[in-house]
């Protein structure tokens, strides 16, 4: 993943590109299990329910059972964290934080500031996300700002769907497909399983870490952005390889990778809180 944004900007001045947080999109040829259907109409996808971190892109999400009153989640990278990476094999649960996020709208303007609690859950262990719990609810958020949630896909991506990867932090949108999957996605110290490959079209930069990346058929969050191989380096920091069930490695350059967000549904139960216990939930635990 990219690092993130601190000090990017002066990498922006000089070569026109941050060096902010990993972009993403991933792929591992196992999962084609079907097509969008050409009669599902695209839900129009734009910036509502993003949000702006000091580094990085997130968005505020919620599971299929989330209530009006529970408190609200952004959803992020690991490598976002204001703690820093996490190591491998590290996991930061129920953390406390007092994080701020700009909340955009529709058109991509700021129109409030959030803020969290707490860390619910973080990790750059077999996935790279960061789920913070905020100070208010969804109805307060929608209440106030007329903004809801972006609701958490419980299936995995489908290879070849249309995505968009909505940067709050650029306020870019990048659209593209899923390519593929990957069965393990390695860089540096970390590996990530089952990560989603964006064609070539998703040309993600620093900063868009976090990212949602939403199925334009469903309008629901698939994955979230994440890296890229920069300079066709093989394994290294900023450019991650693909490694197969044999162990045959791939570098792609150029192209972008995400991780797929459905695994987290299972781990999150009543008020929003995360058990790692729950039936399903295969997160990494502490």
């Amino acid at each position: 993943m990219k690092k993130p944004l601190v000090g990017a900007l002066f990498t922006v001045l000089l070569l026109g590109a941050g060096i902010a947080p990993a972009t993403a999109a991933a792929g591992h040829d196992a999962a084609k299990a079907g097509t969008v259907k050409a009669q599902i109409k695209p839900k129009a996808v734009n910036f509502a329910g993003t949000v702006a971190l000091s580094n990085c892109s997130g968005s505020v999400v919620r599971t299929p059972d989330s209530q009006p009153s529970d408190p609200a989640l952004v959803l992020s990278n690991g490598h976002c964290m204001e703690s820093g990476f996490p190591g491998p094999g590290e996991v930061v649960f129920d953390q406390p934080s007092t994080r701020s996020f700009t909340l955009l709208n529709a058109a991509g303007s700021g129109v409030g500031t959030l803020r969290a609690s707490k860390i619910a859950y973080g990790t750059m262990t077999d996935t790279d996300i960061s789920v913070y719990q905020l100070t208010r609810t969804y109805a307060q958020i929608e209440s106030t700002y007329g903004i809801k949630a972006l609701e958490l896909n419980t299936a995995h991506p489908v290879q070849g769907s249309a995505i968009t990867v909505v940067s709050g932090y650029w306020k870019r949108t990048y659209a593209c497909n899923v390519d593929g999957f990957v069965y393990r996605l390695k860089e540096g110290e970390w590996t990530w399983k089952d990560s989603v490959r964006y064609t070539s079209a998703c040309q993600t930069i620093g900063g868009t870490s976090g990212s949602p990346v939403i199925d334009n058929a469903t309008g629901k969050v698939v994955a979230v952005n994440n890296t890229g191989n920069e300079d066709g380096q093989q394994c290294t920091d900023n450019n991650p390889c693909e490694v197969d069930e044999s162990g045959n490695v791939t570098v792609r350059q150029g192209i972008n990778y995400a991780q797929e967000t459905y695994g987290i549904v299972p781990c999150i139960g009543t008020g929003n809180k995360f058990d790692l216990d729950r039936p399903g939930c295969v997160l990494p635990k502490p």
